[in-house]
């Protein structure tokens, strides 16, 4: 998303005879999108808030793994929030209606949104390998009070160098507008555009990559421990369990991870082309690629929904109110493991 060159005047100029303030009526076809991109939203905005009303009420989701997917869903539900509508709008009208002000605050929140998601996915991976491939240390040293002050950390990491990035580019102070409509463009020098590409997503993916690969072949060996244990007649079942707890939830967070890596890849894959190879239809094609960037914040939650059963108990608490039941929060929400 750091990357993208948005050419409005162009599209500002083929719009000039139907203004933002002036256009009255919608096609079918738009109303019909229109309403597809208030379903995501609605979609987006209240999965994302159920993720992240179940970590914080219920006392017993309050660990390590589970404060980075409330993280991941912060920054979801504020794509939904303050991107994705306008966003949306923009693509289906072919103009930006939203005055100067909000181009920039959405620019910045776009970058900054999509930096921390990217940055989250990348310490889930990094969690899950630190917990299988040495659980001691990680109960010994990764606690609640480390994922905060990590948490912490690249958040505002990720705020200063994306307002660096959109300020040092000058898409703070000349923000241009005409009669029509508001320009809403977003200028990155080809410098700032490779350091962007090799921190954003580069790094971070290569990161989830590899430590994903060493996760399941941890998982492998594991899965191998367990059945030549069971061969001999040992049984050690809370052992078992655990390993077999941990196996589960690095499968899970492994789909999460390779979903979201789907829906990053295509749009930083057109950028490096638009880098190298300069071509005329490169508005177009990356601006179209930034949707499934956003879909991904609405997909998030339906992968909890789906593997996660302490996501679909703590909706089902949720959505009949018994959450505001006194002592609700030391309810069990996990799954007893016999």
């Amino acid at each position: 998303m750091n990357l993208t060159e948005v050419h409005q005047e162009r599209l500002c100029n083929q719009s000039s005879n139907s203004s933002c303030s002036g256009r009255v009526s919608a096609t079918a076809v738009e109303v019909l999108m229109f309403s597809a991109a208030a379903a995501v939203v609605l979609l987006t905005v209240c999965g994302n808030l159920l993720v992240i009303i179940s970590i914080c009420h219920f006392k017993q989701l309050h660990t390590p793994t589970n404060l980075l997917l409330l993280s991941l869903a912060v920054s979801d539900l504020l794509v939904g929030v303050l991107v994705m509508p306008f966003n949306f709008s923009t693509l289906i009208q072919s103009q930006w209606c939203f005055g100067a002000v909000y181009c920039t605050i959405c620019n910045v929140a776009g970058f900054y949104l999509s930096c921390v998601s990217i940055y989250n996915v990348s310490f889930i991976a990094m969690d899950r390998y630190f917990a299988l491939s040495n659980p001691f240390f990680y109960a010994s040293k990764v606690t609640v009070r480390v994922a905060l002050k990590v948490i912490s950390i690249f958040w505002l990491f990720s705020f200063f160098y994306n307002f660096a990035l959109v300020y040092f580019n000058g898409n703070i102070t000349e923000v241009k507008t005409n009669t029509t409509c508001v320009a809403c463009s977003v200028t990155i020098d080809e410098v700032w555009a490779t350091v962007d590409f090799v921190a954003v997503f580069v790094l971070p993916t290569t990161t989830m990559i590899i430590l994903y690969m060493k996760i399941f072949v941890i998982a492998k060996k594991h899965a191998n421990t367990i059945r030549c244990v069971r061969k001999h007649h040992v049984k050690d079942t809370s052992k078992n369990n655990s390993v077999a707890s941990e196996k589960k939830a690095a499968k899970t967070l492994g789909i999460q991870v390779a979903v979201f890596l789907m829906c990053l890849i295509p749009y930083y894959l057109g950028v490096f082309i638009d880098l190298n190879f300069k071509l005329q239809s490169k508005y177009l094609a990356v601006t179209n690629l930034l949707i499934p960037i956003y879909m991904n914040s609405s997909i998030n939650p339906i992968i909890y929904a789906l593997f996660y059963p302490w996501f679909q108990k703590c909706v089902k608490l949720i959505v009949t109110l018994r959450i505001c039941d006194p002592e609700s929060s030391l309810i069990h929400v996990h799954e007893k493991r016999t």
